[in-house]
């Protein structure tokens, strides 16, 4: 009876221990796979690794000779457990690299920047932008009613929602206005050159005259442009450059990243809120002021949109240059964010950063933050839509910029680092 107890106490503990190297090894194993493939530090300022990781960590200086680690200045390389909080510093711009070692194997290689010292201008005020894609877009394919009375579906299996039409028989698509008159003038077959994510295709189709009138079709729906409000995050006063919404401009209807040919800032005025509300987003509602364009955009990526202001209208934004914050000096806790939700006037809100997830898969979500200020929550009832964009601003820095609200809960949101923002 005894010895039945033992063994039934044995295997207990056999098991439990499996369970716990079982686990441990699955959350070494994803603390490896997520762990950033590059680390950006600025020159002249302290940063330190805080990853609690139980692995050892080997630091090379590439191109800086002025690399210090735990105050110790290196000159080939330095080993330290990644378990404890490092302190790394460069006096000088540069590069490093970081080797990842467990049980003495070599498991992952991370490159350490090390930027220039800049400040740029945190902006919070609202803009109107209009962009035309290059080319136009494909929103859906459909039926065509034939001349002899047979529907037909020309495009099926060829184009899908989200692919942009380039050229027709290699004559360039600029607008909508081109896409419809090169197919009604066409004879026969058409070529047509479209893009698909980042791969360029070519495929026949046969258009079918239209029974209602008379028109050669191949059954697709598309879009050449887009307009809208949103929130200006930064302006660099030296290169006149800036960055906003901290999301890229998707179309409405694909859900698909807008390839631009070019697009335009306008400066505007907000007319009124739509008040968020558990399950109801809300909005900003803005009137552009007139023609009047104050910027180009030149670049549409998933971490916002990004181009060049006239130096001549940069009075009106903020003049007051901020230095940035990187992942790694961010915190949980009381930050602000720069909004303008009425008429021209940019204010300062009170915020509360609740999470800081450096390893986030999605770079647009680093941050979940939640409003905090009354006078905030009276107005649009938290973050709105034409918010994005709106600069989060914590210990006198820059940390980085609204980007999604929780449609459940007005209140919270998302926001990107700013460090991913300026990597574009």
């Amino acid at each position: 009876m005894q010895t039945n107890k033992g063994k039934l106490i044995l295997e207990f503990l056999y098991k439990s221990v499996l369970l716990l190297v079982c686990f441990l090894s699955a959350y070494f194993i994803t603390s490896i796979v997520v762990f950033p493939k590059n680390l950006q530090f600025i020159e002249g300022e302290k940063q330190y690794l805080n990853f609690k990781l139980p692995i050892k960590a080997i630091i090379e200086a590439e191109s800086i000779t002025t690399l210090k680690i735990n105050d110790k200045e290196i000159s080939t390389n330095a080993e330290f457990n990644l378990y404890k909080s490092t302190e790394v510093v460069s006096n000088e711009a540069g590069s490093a690299s970081m080797t990842l070692n467990a049980f003495g194997i070599d498991v992952k290689e991370i490159s350490l920047d090390f930027l220039p010292s800049s400040s740029i201008i945190p902006s919070g005020s609202t803009i109107g932008v209009k962009i035309n894609t290059d080319g136009v877009m494909v929103l859906g394919t459909g039926y065509v009613n034939s001349v002899n009375g047979v529907s037909k579906k020309p495009a099926e299996g060829i184009l899908k929602a989200g692919d942009t039409i380039l050229k027709i028989n290699n004559a360039e698509v600029k607008s909508k206005e081109d896409f419809q008159n090169i197919i009604e003038s066409s004879e026969g077959d058409i070529l047509l050159t479209y893009k698909r994510d980042d791969d360029i295709f070519e495929n026949e189709i046969t258009p079918i005259v239209c029974k209602e009138d008379y028109v050669r079709k191949i059954g697709i729906w598309v879009r050449d442009s887009t307009r809208g409000i949103g929130t200006m995050t930064y302006y660099d006063p030296v290169t006149h450059e800036f960055g906003a919404l901290g999301h890229g401009i998707v179309d409405v209807d694909t859900k698909q990243l807008m390839n631009i040919k070019e697009g335009s800032v306008y400066k505007t005025i907000v007319t009124g809120v739509k008040r968020g509300e558990n399950g109801i987003p809300g909005e900003l509602e803005g009137q552009f002021q007139g023609n009047e364009i104050i910027g180009e955009i030149n670049k549409n990526s998933y971490m916002g949109i990004y181009g060049t202001l006239n130096e001549e209208d940069s009075y009106l934004l903020p003049q007051e240059t901020m230095k940035v914050a990187l992942q790694s000096e961010i915190v949980e806790g009381p930050a602000t964010i720069y909004a303008n939700v009425s008429g021209e006037r940019i204010e300062e809100f009170d915020i509360y950063i609740e999470v800081v997830n450096r390893f986030s898969k999605d770079d647009t979500k680093g941050m979940v933050i939640k409003i905090t200020d009354p006078r905030l929550l009276n107005i649009t009832g938290g973050i709105v839509q034409g918010m994005s964009g709106s600069p989060i601003i914590q210990n006198n820095k820059i940390a980085g910029a609204v980007t999604h609200v929780f449609v459940q809960d007005p209140t919270k949101g998302y926001g990107i680092f700013i460090e991913n923002m300026l990597k574009q």
